[in-house]
């Protein structure tokens, strides 16, 4: 087949093709031979939008960064890295990276490579998989023209992960590249190839010399995948998973007593997982919003308590009790080792975590305006993501059950939506604050004022008295006569 003669159409309609051509003339005019290179090239043929432009040189990179730049105007924003021999061209939502073609070689201890220059042919080989060893070249007398060294178009036309050179000498080499290959299946729904695979298997431990950071970038990148949990399973078919996440790990399997057994949480928490993915894109929202990925964190989190709250008994069976607390409590810990933010995004989900089970607590029980309430109040301004959350865990086999569960939860949402209207609970402060109840009943700052500041929301909360001032305060001075403060 003439890859060529198909890839070139593409190539020439692309709305970056004359940005391109541009960086063509520049390196003609230095006399400089150049390519665009990797995913951009793979995006092209894949049909995907891609932003990242990284050009190859066969010379200097940095001397044909500074053509652009000038070219390109006062606009231009150019940023050059001399130690590394790759520079940088910005202008607006245009960024070109530039770098020369080079060899690396490493050292055991670490995945920073030394870097020689080099020929396009050993520059295409040191990349991570064949895939994303494709280039164009940029020159006018072979515009357009595609190098596959490797039989890359093969592998995306098979949709393979495979690597350019020996794949163990590639992983251990820059461990994080298995990270990448679970990645790249993931997000392309592609397979390893087996040596692929194997050769993960075989040198998973060497992943202990990547940082947290690039790990859970990685990471974040599977999980905002159109199937995150195929990256998770392939995590675990490697072995990746227990050295990276090992509490996601203790999740696996099934324990069997008196012939009675509980589900497999890990596969349970994919399917949610999937589920909470599957929702969002139903709802029109977009992956690339925090609130997609974050979410998508308490759904893989959301069980993670169940490992240390299990317990077997005799009457009732396998038990979870305060599952929820628990995995809430692990939040900031797992945050902290995973170099995941430290800020309110760990917050949401830990909240998330911690109220999951609510809403099914309330389709089982009466269904009353005081818990509705309390929830409400609870989850604040993050309620219908939490609603979403507890309906991608619904994942019986059973469909009736499915179907009933489903019903309640509308049924709860009305109440919610009902309640809203009338009483407003959502992220409301007590109307009397504590300020005024110290000045009403001349009382310093002292606990009592906590509590009965406190007395007022449960009031509120339990429809004793409607969220209003002036009821509020009455309250207030009915309370402050009971207890002998007036």
């Amino acid at each position: 087949m003439d890859w060529n003669a198909i890839i070139h159409p593409w190539f020439m309609a692309n709305d970056q093709q004359p940005t391109l051509a541009m960086v063509g003339k520049e390196a003609d005019q230095l006399g400089l031979e150049c390519y665009v290179v990797g995913g951009w090239v793979r995006d092209l043929i894949l049909h995907r939008p891609s932003t990242d432009i990284d050009v190859v040189v066969v010379g200097s990179g940095i001397s044909l960064a500074e053509a652009m730049a000038k070219r390109l105007g006062r606009k231009a924003h150019l940023s050059v890295f001399k130690t590394y021999g790759t520079a940088q061209v910005k202008r607006g939502d245009l960024e070109l990276e530039f770098v020369g073609a080079r060899k690396e070689s490493y050292q055991h201890d670490s995945r920073n490579p030394i870097v020689e220059n080099g020929t396009l042919e050993e520059d295409l080989s040191r990349r991570d998989f064949t895939i994303n060893a494709l280039a164009l070249c940029l020159n006018k007398n072979r515009y357009g023209e595609l190098v596959d060294l490797f039989d890359g178009i093969g592998d995306l036309d098979r949709c393979i992960i495979r690597t350019p050179l020996d794949p163990d000498i590639t992983f251990s080499d820059d461990p994080l590249r298995m990270m990448r290959a679970v990645r790249f299946a993931t997000q392309l729904g592609f397979n390893l190839h087996p040596e692929t695979f194997d050769a993960i298997a075989r040198n998973k431990e060497r992943i202990h010399i990547i940082t947290r950071e690039r790990i859970a970038d990685e990471l974040n990148k599977i999980m905002l995948s159109r199937r995150p949990s195929e990256g998770w399973i392939l995590l675990d078919k490697t072995g990746l998973l227990p050295l990276i996440f090992p509490e996601l790990s203790a999740l696996k399997g099934v324990e069997v007593k008196e012939g009675r057994g509980h589900k497999d949480v890990f596969y349970h928490t994919l399917q949610v997982l999937d589920n909470v993915a599957e929702l969002q894109r139903a709802n029109g929202q977009q992956p690339t919003a925090n609130s997609c990925l974050w979410l998508r964190w308490a759904a893989l989190l959301h069980d993670i308590g169940k490992p240390k709250s299990k317990a077997w008994d005799p009457q009732a069976g396998w038990t979870f009790r305060n599952h929820n607390y628990i995995g809430a409590k692990m939040i900031p810990k797992i945050f902290a080792k995973m170099k995941l933010p430290l800020n309110e995004k760990m917050e949401y989900v830990r909240k998330m975590v911690d109220l999951h089970m609510r809403p099914i607590n309330l389709i089982e029980d009466t269904v009353t305006d005081s818990a509705v309430r309390r929830l409400l109040f609870e989850a604040g301004d993050d309620i219908d993501d939490l609603m979403l959350l507890c309906d991608a865990d619904i994942t019986s086999r059973n469909e009736d059950k499915k179907a009933r569960f489903h019903r309640n939860y509308q049924l709860v949402r009305q109440k919610m939506v009902e309640l809203e209207e009338r009483d407003r609970i959502r992220n409301f402060q007590p109307p009397v604050k504590g300020d005024e109840i110290m000045e009403i009943l001349h009382l310093e700052p002292c606990s009592t004022v906590g509590e009965l500041k406190a007395a007022i929301k449960d009031a509120i909360l339990d429809g004793v008295i409607p969220n209003e001032y002036e009821p509020a305060k009455a309250y207030l001075m009915q309370l402050a006569k009971e207890k002998g403060l007036i």
